[in-house]
């Protein structure tokens, strides 16, 4: 078995996995921080209710992996970092990798890498500068094994005050399937407006294993229904932030969608773990 294969097997149980993402503060929006203004607390929390795994910067951590038990989360490691997320944008907009992404996951043992890549309505400049990270960080990942996770980000033009994502059916599927083409051992990709056109995101990527983003905060049922939807249409996850640190129970949101996941939950099941 690989080295991949056996960080694989960290990061699915059983062909599926719940990855909360707790990131945020790695972009320097201040909107992004509500919910994990005390990051070591709110890993904490998250810990206790054992999701698959947790994303984090080089940065912070330290606090998932300073946690003394062997059955903690997997780590996910951002390597990226962007300034395209802000109600106003900048003149000059980037996306940076930090330097030695593969030995950093290696010294933290992360079971996954994560990168974006980004399609920004007239910013090619942005997108260039992710083909260039990915670049780097494949050639990384697979000199140390560890797994590359792509996040291919669609935007809306940003006229009404910073991007959103576009969950365009047609616009999705050329990018992801570009970040297969780059060598992602992992998609992590938008949901699609119609949750029922997600087969196709999923055949697109092929062999490659599909999580869904899961975007600002929406109310619990229409989350877990939308959860319901891609895993009915074969996505192998889910990559939520938002919608799980800014819930007031973030715990047992985390326990009900890891129960739609691994135990089969059915959507009203899930909805009593959350309200209970």
């Amino acid at each position: 078995m690989s080295d991949i294969s056996i960080r694989m097997t960290r990061l699915f149980d059983r062909g599926r996995c719940l990855d909360i993402a707790v990131d945020h503060g790695f972009f320097g929006e201040g909107s992004f921080l509500a919910g994990i203004e005390d990051l070591q607390h709110a890993v904490e929390v998250l810990v206790a209710a054992a999701p698959d795994a947790i994303q984090l910067t080089i940065g912070q951590a330290k606090l998932l992996q300073r946690v003394p038990d062997r059955k903690r989360p997997s780590l996910v490691l951002r390597t990226d970092v962007a300034n395209v997320y802000g109600k106003v944008l900048p003149d000059r907009m980037f996306s940076i990798m930090i330097d030695n992404p593969g030995l950093a996951a290696v010294r933290l043992d992360a079971a996954c890498v994560v990168v974006n890549l980004f399609e920004l309505p007239e910013r090619p400049d942005v997108k260039e500068a992710c083909l260039h990270n990915i670049m780097k960080l494949k050639a990384d990942a697979d000199h140390y094994g560890i797994p590359l996770m792509i996040e291919p980000l669609v935007m809306k033009d940003a006229t009404t005050g910073g991007y959103t994502s576009d969950g365009s059916l047609e616009k999705i599927l050329p990018l992801v399937r570009q970040a297969v083409e780059l060598g992602a051992d992992v998609i992590k990709a938008d949901p699609t407006d119609d949750p029922a056109d997600y087969h196709e995101v999923i055949r697109v990527a092929g062999q490659v294993p599909v999580l869904v983003r899961g975007g600002g905060r929406v109310g619990d049922e229409e989350l877990l229904r939308r959860t319901n939807e891609v895993l009915s249409q074969g996505a192998a996850g889910i990559v939520y932030g938002r919608n799980i640190i800014q819930h007031p129970k973030p715990a047992a949101m985390t326990r009900a969608l890891m129960a739609m996941l691994h135990d089969q939950a059915s959507i009203e099941q899930a909805l009593a773990m959350v309200n209970s």
